[in-house]
């Protein structure tokens, strides 16, 4: 056996592990560690690829188990657990939209598998794994600070289904791989940054769950505005 494959197969498995942790807790009511558990996903999925590389073991066998995994955690998990913590008040809208974000998953790990080779530099679209913890992140602090999204009506609906959208979106997003292909803008920078340390004040009571929300939530906001700000240099 060449244990050099089985380690890096071990952290897929275990992204895989983590999400149907995830289900299991949402299902039993314990939205903390259901929401914990899709941000452990995303720890197991960023160390897969790296150990692969680092041990010059990267292959096809490997790309495909990484994507089926990442459906489960950070497709299905998610939808389910916004689900269960708001979205069915909204009834059969709920279940559409959560079935919604679910498609979107998959749609935009598939299209990263067969555009693997012809993308470069930045992300087509809100990566999975991000799109999945902007939800589990939004849902710890909310738990954790007893907020109440259904307060301000479709708020919550509207914008689970546009983290969906952003899946499938042509939004470049920076991959911060340090190769330079994709340039991101000042002003982008200086909202972002604005933003980022927003998010940290307002949940300065929960300050590790509003940490993790400012990460993701100005990292799907950044790829918006840095395409904005794209288009107008293109167009000047």
């Amino acid at each position: 056996m060449d244990y050099r494959r089985l380690i890096p197969n071990l952290c897929t498995s275990m992204n895989l592990v983590f999400g149907m942790f995830s289900l299991f807790a949402t299902h039993q009511g314990e939205l903390v560690w259901g929401s914990v558990f899709i941000f452990l996903a995303l720890v197991a999925d960023g160390m897969d690829g790296r150990i692969a590389r680092f041990f010059g073991v990267s292959s096809e066998m490997g790309k495909e188990m990484d994507s089926l995994c990442d459906l489960v955690s950070f497709g299905v998990a998610p939808a389910f657990l916004s689900w269960v913590f708001a979205l069915h008040a909204y009834h059969n809208l709920g279940i559409a939209i959560a079935v919604f974000f679910g498609v979107c998953a998959m749609w935009r790990l598939a299209r990263f598998n067969v555009n693997a080779d012809v993308v470069h530099g930045y992300f087509m679209g809100l990566a999975a794994p991000a799109a999945g913890n902007v939800i589990a992140m939004t849902t710890l602090f909310f738990v954790l600070t007893g907020f109440n999204p259904l307060d301000y009506d479709y708020a919550y609906a509207a914008a689970v289904i546009v983290d969906g959208w952003l899946m499938t979106s042509h939004v470049h997003y920076p991959n911060f791989k340090g190769d330079g292909a994709e340039r991101v803008f000042l002003p982008t920078k200086l909202f972002s940054l604005i933003l980022f340390a927003v998010i940290l004040y307002v949940g300065r009571e929960a300050i590790l769950p509003a940490l993790g929300v400012a990460v993701f939530v100005t990292y799907a906001i950044l790829g918006i505005l840095n395409s904005c700000f794209r288009s107008f240099a293109k167009a000047g």
